[in-house]
């Protein structure tokens, strides 16, 4: 790892070895799509190709899933390794992830594995859904 400050990686690249993606080619889309924004010298802008380069101090803003992150690169890598040495590259200012909604039990349910219902089973299902 080298933390020489005029250097610049690709964005693409430093994503992916950063393990934010399993691929180059994901990363790649995930940028050209439009979806990372780079904040150096407090002037943002959203990174239009994956070879725009980045460089120890910029932060990039992006979503992953339902969530943002919020990632201060602070070192380059030569390689992609594991993701331990993977999280020594930046430093993580997101916010913490949004609670997930509770799931309502069904109305009617069985325990797994007993096969198939019965016929009485199977009636008595018809009429809670058809009451509901």
């Amino acid at each position: 790892m080298d933390a020489a400050p005029e250097r610049m990686q690709r964005i693409d690249q430093w994503l992916w070895m950063a393990r934010f993606f399993k691929t180059r080619t994901k990363a790649t889309k995930f940028v050209s799509d439009g979806n990372v924004r780079i904040t150096r010298n407090e002037q943002t802008a959203r990174a239009e190709k994956a070879s725009s380069g980045v460089k120890p101090g910029d932060t990039l803003t992006f979503p992953i899933g339902e969530n943002v992150r919020i990632i201060e690169i602070k070192l380059f890598a030569d390689r992609r390794g594991p993701a331990s040495e993977a999280a020594t590259l930046y430093e993580d200012h997101s916010p913490p992830p949004l609670p997930k909604p509770e799931k309502k039990p069904a109305p009617f349910s069985r325990e797994a594995g007993s096969g198939r219902p019965t016929k009485k089973d199977a009636r008595a299902l018809s009429a809670l859904k058809a009451r509901s």
